[in-house]
């Protein structure tokens, strides 16, 4: 289960990165647990969650308490090293997190990574304790890897920008929520902004509130509020008057997966921005780490899309007041006729002809092949996990 450790909304900033860590490992005298920032609560509180189980971290995850595809990566490696450290089925708590949330590549690749780890020290003779300290060395360095991939993430599209739209000045659009509350480091999209921001070249961050659950609203705003970033908050389905007002620059994206063609699955709403951006010449450039990438998912249509419950769209939830961790449907004010089904997706897939770029730690793919998409591969440090 998972325990709530509160901190009042009167200590947040405005200003800096979050107040709490995204995701951490302790261990407090009763054992070890990961401790995440329940999202959920963003941005009037700063809550944690101590998780002292893979069981509890899936059900984190499942209500977006943890998300955005490096963190999962990262907390699903450490999920599978809490289990081992306390003594559970490593493999079983594995397979539940690499299901949690089925479009995210991320997270089954930390979680196999982790679970790797834990049997290549087992089958060398190493007992239970040594095993889940290389499962816990293995989820620390995935944590790294990715801070050090979201600086260079980061340069790589601050430079990109720059060649693409010489003099500065950059106006962003986003979507969702891509910083430091996604990432070991400063984010993937958002830290590229950041970036620009730093070096006096961002003029204005456009942010869509991202329907249904507001992760711009709620959480991209709040980090651009604490970084002092020039941004402004607009409806989804404002973006369209935005582009032929001739008010964006480019638009940068995240990824949860990037199929062998370069299909891009991002956050639901990130297709008409490509459509749009595609209409108006602007660049449409996703920024995501080579762990995105999924060689065996051949295509965009090969893409398990996650489809998300009818309440988030046909009831309006207020932030909560109380425990929110495992909150129960039904509790928000209807907004539709009782019985009303919704369609609500978590992901769409923009096709590769309609991204200008993708930018990884590995360097800039334009334009976007599989041929490219397979040397990006190719070229990384780590490596595909497999497990049978």
């Amino acid at each position: 289960m998972a325990d709530q450790y509160a901190q009042s909304s009167e200590d947040i900033r405005p200003t800096g990165v979050p107040a709490i860590p995204a995701i951490r490992w302790d261990e407090p005298p009763e054992g070890p647990v990961l401790v995440v920032l329940d999202q959920t609560r963003l941005p009037g509180e700063e809550i944690e969650l101590v998780c002292t189980d893979a069981q509890a971290l899936v059900e984190a995850i499942r209500t977006l308490a943890v998300r955005g595809a490096p963190l999962l990566g990262i907390a699903g490696a450490y999920g599978v090293a809490l289990a081992a450290a306390r003594g559970f089925d490593v493999d079983e708590a594995a397979d539940a997190l690499a299901g949690a949330r089925p479009t995210a590549v991320n997270l089954a690749y930390g979680a196999r990574r982790a679970q790797a780890a834990y049997r290549t020290a087992v089958a060398g003779g190493a007992g239970d304790e040594r095993a889940a300290g290389a499962a816990l060395e293995a989820a620390r360095a995935l944590h790294a890897e990715d801070a050090r991939a979201s600086a260079t993430m980061a340069a790589h599209g601050l430079a990109l920008l720059d060649e693409l739209l010489p003099g500065g000045g950059h106006r962003i659009l986003t979507h969702c929520n891509t910083g430091a509350l996604v990432s070991g480091g400063e984010g993937t999209a958002f830290a590229v902004a950041l970036k620009a921001h730093r070096a006096g070249r961002l003029r204005r961050l456009w942010v869509d509130e991202t329907r249904p659950l507001l992760q711009g609203a709620r959480l991209t705003a709040y980090e651009a509020a604490r970084n002092g970033m020039a941004y402004t908050l607009l409806t989804d389905n404002a973006a369209g008057s935005l582009f032929a007002a001739g008010e964006v620059d480019a638009v940068l994206i995240g990824a949860d997966r990037i199929a062998a063609d370069g299909s891009v699955a991002n956050k639901v709403g990130s297709y008409p921005l490509a459509v749009l951006a595609r209409y108006h010449h602007v660049p449409f450039i996703v920024v995501a780490p080579v762990t995105t990438v999924d060689p065996d998912t051949p295509d965009g249509a090969s893409i398990e899309v996650e489809q998300r419950s009818s309440h988030e769209v046909t009831e309006l939830t207020a932030l909560p007041q109380g425990p929110a961790f495992g909150i129960e449907a039904g509790g928000g004010i209807p907004v539709a006729p009782l019985g009303t089904q919704a369609y609500n997706p978590a992901f769409d897939v923009t096709p590769p002809e309609l991204v200008t770029a993708i930018v990884t730690e590995e360097g800039v793919l334009s334009p976007v092949t599989a041929e490219g998409i397979a040397g990006l591969w190719g070229g990384s440090r780590d490596g595909r996990v497999r497990m049978e």
